[in-house]
C-alpha cells in the first residue's frame, strides 16, 4: 500500500449518534523490474526461458520504512513481501501466471552464496518453483517484490488484498506502527450544503460520478493524487457520527486497499480543501459532489 497518498483517519472522541456542526467545539500489472532478469536454469533441467519470472537475488539487507520499521530489501534496496496464500512448513508458493507478474519471485540459484546483512543466515533458504527456478525464502516464506514498488523504499505493496506484507528481519509480516484505531466519518452541517459527510477532523469527503457504485473506483494514479482515497487498513474499524452503519463499507482498489463507502460511493478527500469545512471540491468538473449521509450528492 502507497502509505503517503492515501489518508486514513485517527479517532477524534466524537459522540455517536449527534450531528456536528463547522467550527463547533465537538470536533485515513506490474512488469519485471529491478536486478538482473532470472535466466534459464540448466538445459538438463529443460526449462524453456519463457516460463522464468522474477528477478535474482544476489543481497538481502535489513532497512527502516518509517512506521513499519525495519524491514527486508535486496539489494537494490527494494522492500521484500511474503503472502499469505503461501505456506512456510514446507515451503511452497501459490503465486504463478498473472500473480507473479505483479509479485515477481525473489530468484536465486545458490541461496547459501547470497550476500546477507541484519538477518540470521540460517532463515534463508530457497524452495523449488512449479517451473524448475529457485526462489529465495525466508523463514520458509517465499520471497517476492511488488511490480508498482518502483524504486528504493517504495512499500506499495504493504497488507495490499490483506494478504501481502513486507517482511521483518526474522521472517514476520511488518506492522505499521501508525495505523489508526478506527477510520471516523462524522455528518456535519457545512454552510449552505447542509449535513454533510466529513472526518474525524471536520475535512469533507466527496465521491466521483465516474465511479461504479460498491464495486470500483475510476480514480488512480495522477488523480488519487488530487483526491485523495479515504482507506480502511485491514482490521481497522470504521464508526460513524450521525451515519447510519448500514450505509458504510468498503471496496478493493487496484492495489488491493480497502477504500471507505458510503451508499457504495468511494470517499475522497481533496487536495484543494486546507481547512476543516473547506468544500473547495464541490462540483468540480461537473463530477465532485459532498456526499450526505445516505451517499447522495450534497448540494442542488
Amino acid at each position: 500500500m502507497n502509505w503517503v497518498r492515501a489518508i486514513t483517519v485517527t479517532v477524534a472522541g466524537l459522540a455517536l449518534g449527534a450531528v456536528t456542526a463547522c467550527g463547533a467545539d465537538e470536533d485515513v500489472s506490474g512488469a519485471p523490474v529491478g536486478e538482473q532478469q532470472v535466466q534459464p536454469q540448466a538445459e538438463a533441467q529443460g526449462v524453456p526461458q519463457a516460463k522464468q519470472a522474477g528477478v535474482v537475488a544476489k543481497k538481502l539487507a535489513v532497512a527502516d520504512a518509517g512506521t513499519l520499521g525495519p524491514i527486508v530489501v535486496d539489494g537494490d534496496g527494494r522492500s521484500i513481501y511474503r503472502f499469505d496464500n503461501d505456506t512456510a512448513k514446507p515451503p511452497k508458493s501459490n503465486c504463478a501466471g498473472d500473480c507473479e507478474k505483479a509479485w515477481p519471485p525473489l530468484m536465486t540459484t545458490d541461496a547459501a552464496a547470497l550476500e546477507v546483512e541484519g538477518i540470521d543466515k540460517a532463515l534463508i533458504g530457497s524452495v523449488a518453483r512449479e517451473d524448475g527456478s529457485q526462489q529465495v525464502t525466508i523463514a520458509g516464506w517465499p520471497a517476492y517484490r511488488f511490480a508498482k514498488d518502483t524504486k528504493a523504499g517504495e512499500v506499495k505493496g504493504q497488507a495490499a488484498s490483506g494478504k501481502w506484507f513486507a517482511f521483518t528481519a526474522t521472517g514476520k509480516k511488518a506492522a505499521d506502527q501508525a495505523a489508526p484505531a478506527s477510520v471516523q466519518l462524522v455528518l456535519m452541517k457545512v454552510g449552505t450544503l447542509g449535513p454533510i459527510v466529513t472526518d474525524a477532523a471536520g475535512m469533507t469527503l466527496y465521491r466521483f460520478d465516474k465511479d461504479t457504485k460498491g464495486e470500483k473506483s475510476a480514480c488512480e494514479g495522477d488523480c488519487a493524487n488530487q483526491w485523495p482515497p479515504l482507506l480502511a487498513p485491514d482490521g481497522v474499524p470504521i464508526q460513524t457520527t450521525g451515519i447510519d452503519q448500514a450505509n458504510v463499507g468498503t471496496i478493493t482498489r487496484a492495489d488491493g486497499s480497502k477504500q471507505v463507502t458510503v451508499g457504495g460511493w468511494p470517499m475522497y478527500h481533496y487536495a484543494g480543501d486546507k481547512a476543516p469545512c473547506d468544500t473547495n471540491g464541490q462540483g468540480v468538473g461537473g463530477v465532485w459532489f459532498a456526499t450526505t449521509a445516505t451517499g447522495a450528492r450534497a448540494g442542488k
